[in-house]
């Protein structure tokens, strides 16, 4: 893989959109950037800085979108890297970043190959530097690393080089060696000034991820990190600092405990510009002085951020940004990287073409309600091949890994990859009743449930004073209560199984690992009659807190 070399045609610096005005301590980057003109000067050194963020290897996919009522279609990293090219060519001072989440929870035309079609269209495209975002260790510490440094794997390219921009995460260390995993920060040249990098990843990581081959992750405080780094740097004469960090936030308030935005209140003042990521929110937004952004996700738009550096100094006097969703209709495909995704799918198009069955109806991946019927029906179908499979009492599946719709008609293999393209392992395990109740109850949340469920069918209740849910009953499907002191036996992925917050590894007992996920559902499919049909059936009821204390 070549690296294409920057395009340098023209020298000056096009002017922004202006963001939303925000509250008084988030106000909009066009307003930040307007009361600091007069520190404005002709002879600035003015930088473009160019981010995407949860790409998950989406290269050859394609977003539906309204326009002024229209339908259009953005997307498709051919369309994207042409947009990113054009305003790259407006600046000779552009550096291409990206916040992580690239790879994984890929579809077929990039699982495939282990994701390295991603990184071919990256190298492409001209990246300069990213960070590490969760899916990074989808397959663990040492992949990780593959990825990174190259070396061939059985499913990827012979020669397979690794990624020739660097990676940079402050704040993820292997306990093994004591060490980071990748360099905390790098200084890169913007004409004749340098900003420097620091990459951080969410402290949740190591609680979403899948425990096997990430036993020695450890993730620590990401704006103690960043500190630690800006002081180094601005040792180094740095005075220009960008975060990129897989954290989330929203276009006002905070999102969750680790927001970018709570970041943003707790790091050194000479932080600039924060690139966020993980919650694939549009955002533009100014906190404590830090421009904060987030370009949405799967390549459909990307972030243009401008900086004005002074001359002598290479402080930040200027900055604001725009979200600029790529539109198909505006651009003409990146030849290049129109080559490397044909060429992937021309590789991956029997695989993926595969015919394994017929579904009479297409099934949703959103939530249907139905009375007090909460239960999905494609949440059913996986679930239940997961328990064909491995012939179990018992399967559980997570919401978060149905990641598509399954259409009416022919049902392909891509199809099916689609839906579980993480490529997660199927683990048998033993559990009591009791032990079953406190899953689900670990599994619940304010917003409802998490798991689809296959041979059992059970009611849950929220209480209204304490925004929590709770578990009222489970039963078989012969209407019975389950027995809490017998044991069952219960299928879940190598995911579920190593996520601390379900808490399945610390009451089970007993592990017999099985096929990929993705293989269980593909058999089970082709068992089903021709046409099939799921349906929601009420395994998974919501009843009222009235309701649950007459029971």
């Amino acid at each position: 893989m070549k690296r294409r070399k920057k395009d340098s045609i023209r020298k000056f610096l096009r002017a922004s959109l202006a963001v939303t005005v925000l509250s008084s301590t988030v106000v909009s980057s066009h307003a930040f950037a307007s009361e600091n003109k007069e520190n404005q000067n002709a002879n600035t050194v003015k930088v473009q800085l160019l981010g995407l963020n949860d790409l998950h290897g989406q290269i050859d996919t394609i977003t539906k979108l309204k326009l002024d009522g229209e339908n259009v279609l953005a997307g498709s990293m051919e369309y994207t890297a042409a947009a990113m090219k054009q305003r790259e060519a407006a600046n000779p001072n552009t550096l291409l970043v990206h916040t992580g989440d690239m790879i994984g929870g890929s579809p077929l035309v990039s699982a495939a190959f282990q994701d390295e079609p991603t990184v071919e269209v990256m190298e492409s495209m001209g990246f300069d530097v990213g960070t590490l975002g969760n899916h990074e260790f989808d397959e663990g510490i040492e992949e990780l690393h593959r990825m990174i440094e190259g070396g061939d794997h059985p499913k990827g390219v012979p020669g397979y080089d690794g990624m020739n921009f660097p990676i940079v995460a402050a704040n993820a260390f292997d306990t093994a060696t004591g060490e980071l995993i990748t360099k905390p920060y790098v200084v890169k040249k913007a004409g004749s000034k340098k900003i420097g990098f620091i990459g951080v990843v969410t402290q949740e990581t190591p609680n979403i991820i899948v425990s096997k081959g990430n036993e020695t992750l450890k993730i620590t405080d990401e704006a103690e990190a960043i500190n630690k780094y800006a002081e180094k740097l601005k040792k180094k004469g740095v005075e220009a600092i960008v975060v990129l960090t897989h954290n989330p936030t929203t276009q006002t308030g905070n999102s969750d405990a680790f927001d970018a935005s709570k970041i943003a209140e707790n790091v050194d003042d000479e932080i600039d510009v924060i690139f966020s990521a993980h919650n694939h929110a549009k955002v533009n937004k100014v906190v404590d002085s830090k421009l904060i952004v987030q370009s949405y996700s799967y390549g459909s738009a990307f972030s243009d951020v401008d900086l004005e550096l002074d001359p002598v100094s290479g402080d930040v006097v200027n900055k604001q940004a725009e979200i600029v969703t790529v539109y198909q209709k505006d651009y003409t495909p990146d030849a290049e990287v129109s080559n490397i995704i044909n060429k992937y799918k021309d590789l991956v198009e029997p695989i993926k073409a595969e015919v394994v069955g017929h579904s009479l109806t297409t099934l949703s991946t959103a939530k249907a309600y139905t009375g007090d019927y909460r239960d999905l029906p494609l949440g059913n179908l996986i679930a239940d091949g997961m328990k064909v499979n491995m012939n179990a009492d018992f399967a559980l599946m997570n919401g978060g890994g149905v990641r598509a719709q399954l259409d009416a008609g022919e049902v392909t293999f891509g199809d099916l990859f689609s839906i579980q393209p993480f490529g997660n392992v199927l683990n048998k395990v033993t559990v009591t009743g009791t032990d079953l109740e406190t899953i689900l109850n670990n599994q619940l949340s304010p917003s409802g449930y998490d798991f689809h469920v296959a041979g059992f069918n059970y009611t849950y209740a929220m209480d209204a004073q304490s925004n929590t849910a709770k578990v009222v009953d489970i039963t078989l499907p012969d209407g019975s209560k389950i027995d809490k002191t017998k044991e069952y036996t219960v299928v879940v992925n190598n995911y579920m199984f190593g996520n601390t917050k379900y808490g399945i590894a610390a009451v089970s007992r007993g592990m017999e690992v099985g096929p990929e996920d993705i293989q269980a559902t593909v058999d089970y499919v082709k068992t089903l009659p021709s046409p099939f049909e799921y349906k929601q059936e009420g395994r998974i009821k919501e009843v009222t807190p009235v309701a649950a204390t007459a029971q």
